[in-house]
């Protein structure tokens, strides 16, 4: 399976009531396909505000994306929680509706060892026929998926076939890509990083700035593809503060007030988090004016 190189963390579009917009979502899903041209979209990852979705919620979000991609772009499903067995309940829901492939983070808040990490991965794996990326985030997991870990489980697991890599830790980034099996993928998890983990061998980005600028992070990849390092560099600096005001609060709250703020109906965020100031509102819109 090939996710290609720009994927899209999609948020998920509320209306004044902090309900699933529906129709906001869909004319979402084309303008990430049509015009910031995204090779696969994560439906229901933490920037789609997993936590606070119900089951019928997701899978009605995978369903939607499923039908309004039509074979565009693929669409991978956070299936993932700290439940093993309510992962593997809905990674095979997400299969039964068509999803390509499924994001499965690490389990968070009861902080297992790297064995239960590696039970945790492999007995979701196997209760599908779907590829699986794992999703290595320990700022909010309170967990690291070791290298040895991710290794391991690249070598025995036949359909586990990417990790995305959601921390500054390159040592452990080069060790999973000199040690895992040549076609297995790593992405980087943060904008800002997707080039320093491309120069060491990672193959693309799992992004929330392509809801904005993905023609930009494709421009920068394709200049690194084809030998053009320094015009590669030139785009990432440019990027660069884009990059980082949209982790200036809690994600989604920025990527939302700039969708917003680019006439996108994508509404709030749910609590525990809550919407930026009016400041936080003026900066983000100056900044994505063009």
């Amino acid at each position: 399976m090939d996710f290609g190189r720009i994927i899209t963390a999609m948020v998920t579009p509320f209306d004044e009531k902090l309900n699933v917009n529906w129709p906001a979502a869909e004319r979402l899903i084309d303008h990430l396909i049509d015009e910031q041209r995204s090779d696969s979209l994560v439906i229901c990852g933490t920037t789609g505000e997993s936590p606070t979705l119900t089951d019928d919620e997701k899978l009605e979000l995978i369903r939607l994306a499923v039908n309004r991609a039509k074979g565009r772009c693929k669409i991978i499903a956070g299936t993932g929680s700290n439940d093993t067995l309510h992962s593997v309940h809905l990674t095979q829901e997400a299969e039964k509706i068509g999803a390509d492939g499924v994001l499965l983070v690490a389990p968070y808040y009861n902080r297992p060892s790297q064995d239960g990490l590696y039970a945790h991965f492999r007995k979701i794996a196997e209760a599908t026929s779907l590829p699986v990326m794992l999703y290595n985030i320990p700022k909010r997991t309170g967990v690291t998926v070791e290298a040895r870990t991710i290794i391991r489980l690249a070598n025995d697991v036949p359909n586990i076939v990417a990790t995305k890599e959601a921390h500054d830790n390159l040592d452990l980034v080069t060790s999973i890509i000199g040690q895992a099996p040549e076609s297995f993928r790593v992405y980087s998890g943060d904008d800002i990083l997707t080039l320093p983990m491309m120069s060491i061998g990672a193959y693309g980005v799992v992004s929330v700035a392509s809801h904005l600028i993905g023609a930009e992070i494709r421009a920068m990849i394709e200049h690194y593809l084809a030998g053009r390092v320094q015009e590669a560099a030139k785009q990432h600096v440019k990027l660069q503060e884009r990059f980082n005001a949209l982790f200036r609060l809690p994600n989604p709250v920025m990527v939302k007030t700039a969708l917003r703020a680019k006439g996108f109906d994508v509404g709030g965020v749910r609590l525990p988090l809550v919407n930026g100031t009016d400041e936080d509102e003026a900066f983000i819109r100056k900044l994505f004016a063009d």
